[in-house]
């Protein structure tokens, strides 16, 4: 078998057009043919709706990942099915590829969702379509290296599924559920019991007469970490998409924290407004992500030394109303502290200045950004 760009397909010789399967089954007087009541209802359909507008990242091996709690992916097939000398062409093969991911904020537990869906044949009159089959393959590895000490995950029991064209059909989706056992609050301890995994797919498809498709190895990676981190992280424990771009943003028109949003602005885009001052500054965040830090004596001296900026900058303040706010965060490695002088104070607003930091300790807790994450910071007009 071998992929092939979509429309026209003029290398097969078949006497028919490209029909659903649905179709094909009926006057092939399969009993695999679906009935109408066994159409499945998707578990998440406005996940499914919003994939299916992300198409290019969907058809990625990763796919689309929505959130650290949501991903998704929507890959199309083209086949040509040819015999075992591959001199001739018995048919084409068509479907989509669904499979939806889903992790918990609160829950050391990730499920998903495959499908085989929307399947289309054109066999040649020889060929028999009712004998094709498809398959989804998962598999799981764990990273050592980068997982605390005893990293361990529970599998599903049913981690493959090969079957004909009309079983698919007839019944597209299954689950799989993928668990990491847990030793009860550890955090304390400094053992977060992070277990940082990937799930692969690898997709198969055959039929009796034909060479097997090979160019479905590695089709999907997934790639997650569980951990019991504490309150950090929110909720206690939890399980999140890795690849999931984390991302803080603030409106300059929001008026709870208008002059917070200013700061950045300015610090990310027209750093020569911003102090320390020097030839050619630029500050991370934007493209260049920060990383949390969670150790309470370097946040507060990173916080500090901001605070020293700014009385260098503008005298004793307090009494003002006035509060020194920092860019980059103090709760991030790349806080005022790190040497690089990549960074920014002004003095604003107490209100709004607590207010920004409220805005950043909702994005830590709602997406289990733990000490080291990566996350990027957007300001909107």
């Amino acid at each position: 078998m071998s992929t092939l760009p979509p429309f026209p397909w003029s290398s097969c010789k078949a006497s028919t057009s490209v029909v659903p399967l649905g179709d094909y089954l009926h006057t092939h007087g399969s009993s695999l043919a679906r009935k109408a009541a066994d159409a499945p209802t998707p578990p998440d359909p406005d996940l499914k709706q919003q994939c299916a507008s992300h198409a290019v990242q969907a058809q990625a091996a990763q796919g689309w990942i929505k959130s650290r709690f949501e991903s998704c992916q929507k890959r199309p097939y083209d086949l040509v099915l040819r015999d075992t000398r591959g001199t001739t062409t018995l048919g084409r093969l068509k479907f989509d590829q669904w499979i939806l991911g889903f992790s918990y904020d609160g829950s050391r537990r990730v499920d998903y969702v495959a499908s085989i869906e929307n399947i289309w044949v054109q066999p040649i009159p020889t060929e028999d379509a009712t004998k094709w089959r498809v398959g989804q393959h998962f598999r799981q590895s764990i990273n050592a290296s980068t997982s605390d000490p005893n990293p361990q995950v529970t599998e599903p029991q049913t981690k493959e599924r090969d079957e004909l064209l009309g079983v698919w059909d007839r019944a597209p989706q299954w689950a799989l559920t993928y668990t990491s056992p847990d030793r009860g609050p550890l955090f304390a301890q400094g053992n977060q019991q992070r277990v940082y995994s990937t799930v692969v797919m690898d997709l198969t498809a055959s039929s009796p007469n034909s060479t097997p498709y090979g160019g479905g190895v590695d089709n999907y990676h997934s790639s997650v970490r569980y951990d019991y981190a504490g309150r950090p992280a929110g909720k206690y424990k939890g399980t999140v998409f890795t690849a999931a771009r984390v991302e803080l943003v603030m409106s300059q028109k929001d008026p709870a924290a208008k002059e917070s949003a200013l700061h950045i602005y300015d610090a990310l885009n027209r750093p020569e407004r911003t102090f320390a001052s020097w030839p050619g500054k630029t500050v991370p965040g934007a493209k260049e992500p920060l990383h949390r830090i969670i150790d309470p004596d370097k946040v507060e001296a990173n916080r500090d030394n901001s605070i020293d900026e700014c009385r260098k900058v503008w005298g004793n303040y307090a009494g003002s109303g006035l509060e020194c706010d920092e860019y980059p965060f103090a709760s991030t490695e790349e806080g005022s502290l790190k040497g690089d002088n990549r960074f920014s104070v002004r003095l604003i607003d107490g209100p709004d200045n607590r207010k920004g930091g409220e805005y950043i300790n909702a994005v830590y807790t709602l997406n289990r950004v733990l000490n080291g994450d990566p996350f990027y910071v957007k300001i909107t007009n």
